[in-house]
């Protein structure tokens, strides 16, 4: 018998399995809002089937009861049904999927290799599609069921050096929104959670790691100095952002049951957000490039 599940005996037609919690599947659980979220679901009483590229022992997920620990690389399109199979067969059945696994790289376009922007893409978007085309018929057995995509304040505005980046996060917001109205149709529910400036997560560190295997050309160094001064100043001010927070809101998201659709996850956003959504184009576009252009040099 699975853990968690209420069997109700029919003498005409067997056993019906009903599950005593819902369940989550998240990705990217090794740290970060992964990790965070895991524990707080787990805490609120649902099963938990905590994703990761490589499982490892993680004391804090180890200690909470309903929690599954097994490997998912959004890569692995194997891995991928692997960890579903082995989910459902230990809690009975999905209801809700989390989208969590991502990186970010840092750097100029010019300088960044094709085969790092391949895998923005894959990580960022094509995983998150698979992930999501495995767990659908889960929820079609359930009868519905909610997807949440963690996307990023740069799937709202754009920011120079992480030209990549924003674009793997616009392309996620677009494609979770035409998703949505397809998935309410089948009674799926698709959800945007959008933090930033969120330091406490192995993100920055592995942005950092990208952002190093790449020379600056000189032509460049006056803008990339003047811009990470301006990420340094925005990184002091970050409004308590955490990552138990942005957990919070993904699970606000994940247990929503209207037709609402994204969801600002930090504080020191909002008035990015605010400015890209609520003003004229000029407008937006004057006030991020007074924060970011360095004139060009005088032509002779």
């Amino acid at each position: 018998m699975h853990p968690g599940i209420i069997v109700l005996w029919h003498e005409s037609s067997g056993p019906t399995f009903w599950p005593m919690n819902k369940t989550v599947l998240i990705t990217g659980c090794s740290t970060g809002f992964g990790l965070a979220s895991a524990k707080h679901f787990a805490a609120r009483g649902w099963n938990v089937i905590a994703t990761m590229r490589t499982p490892s022992p993680i004391p804090e997920l180890a200690a909470l009861p309903g929690v599954l620990v097994t490997r998912l690389d959004v890569q692995d399109r194997a891995s991928i049904d692997s960890a579903l199979r082995a989910g459902v067969e230990r809690f009975g059945g999905l209801d809700v999927v989390v989208n969590n696994a991502g990186f970010g790289l840092h750097g100029l376009f010019e300088t960044t290799p094709r085969e790092k922007i391949l895998e923005q893409f894959e990580v960022n978007v094509f995983g998150v599609m698979d992930v999501i085309r495995a767990a659908l018929p889960c929820f079609v057995q359930r009868g519905g069921g909610t997807i949440v995509n963690v996307s990023s304040g740069a799937g709202v505005f754009t920011l120079p050096m992480i030209s990549l980046y924003c674009a793997s996060k616009f392309a996620l917001e677009g494609f979770s929104e035409a998703l949505s109205y397809e998935l309410t149709s089948q009674n799926v529910r698709v959800k945007l959670v959008e933090p930033g400036g969120v330091v406490d997560t192995r993100f920055v560190a592995r942005s950092a790691e990208e952002s190093s295997q790449s020379a600056v050309p000189p032509r460049y160094e006056a803008f990339v100095r003047a811009t990470n001064e301006v990420f340094a100043r925005m990184r002091e001010d970050r409004s308590g952002a955490t990552s138990e927070g942005v957990a919070e809101v993904i699970y606000e998201a994940a247990t929503d049951p209207s037709d609402r659709l994204r969801y600002v996850a930090t504080d020191g956003i909002k008035p990015l957000v605010k400015m890209r959504r609520e003003t004229s184009e000029e407008a937006y576009l004057a006030f991020m490039r007074e924060r970011f252009l360095v004139k060009p040099p005088p032509v002779r």
